[in-house]
């Protein structure tokens, strides 16, 4: 049994499900998101909720119940209240700064790195702090769609990714760089 399939989806104040086939398409305050279902899968719309339900327990109904399940939740959370991942940019001389809508970034390379954002993304530059020295700034991309979020921040700390003896790079908020030494000095 999916303990994620059989939860239902509350629906917040503000956000209209239609659902036409297998398609279900979900507007909010945020914007307008739609996505296809399996066709084995029956997705239903009572009581504020969505329900969707799996015709048999065979080990392929099982996993699109709990993914298309998460897949409507992403979407109502995300017409809702949006998605935001922030990445933190560490090393002297790395920068980030607004050009328009573009994303400017400066990290190391022989030219700067311009990120258009893709429709429904957008970017936000926050400046460094005095007390942490090493941060020389934030980029925090936000959007309606999880998974395009995700992909844009991915695709940015990709560019350059934490390295283990500086920690110089990009990262994201929280996450843990595992350091290594430098090189030893000779012994005798």
């Amino acid at each position: 049994m999916s303990r994620i399939g059989n939860m239902p989806v509350p629906i917040p104040d503000g956000v209209e499900v239609k659902i036409s086939g297998n398609a279900v398409k979900i507007k909010g305050p945020k914007g307008e998101l739609e996505q296809a279902v399996h066709p084995d899968l029956s997705v239903d719309v009572s009581d504020g909720e969505i329900v969707v339900s799996r015709p048999s327990d065979q080990r392929q109904h099982k996993a699109l119940h709990g993914l298309t399940r998460a897949l409507i939740n992403n979407m109502v959370t995300g017409v809702h209240s949006g998605f935001s991942k922030t990445l933190d940019i560490y090393g002297v001389g790395y920068r980030a700064l607004m050009r328009g809508d573009n994303l400017v970034l400066q990290l190391g390379h022989s030219h700067a790195i311009e990120v258009v954002p893709p429709p429904g993304v957008n970017f936000e530059v926050i400046p460094g702090d005095r007390a942490n020295r090493e941060l020389v700034g934030s980029v925090v991309v936000r959007g309606i769609d999880k998974q395009v979020v995700g992909q844009v921040a991915a695709d940015i700390r990709a560019w350059r990714p934490p390295e283990p003896y500086k920690g110089k790079g990009v990262r994201y908020r929280g996450e843990y760089v595992r350091r290594k030494a430098g090189k030893a000095g000779k012994v005798g």
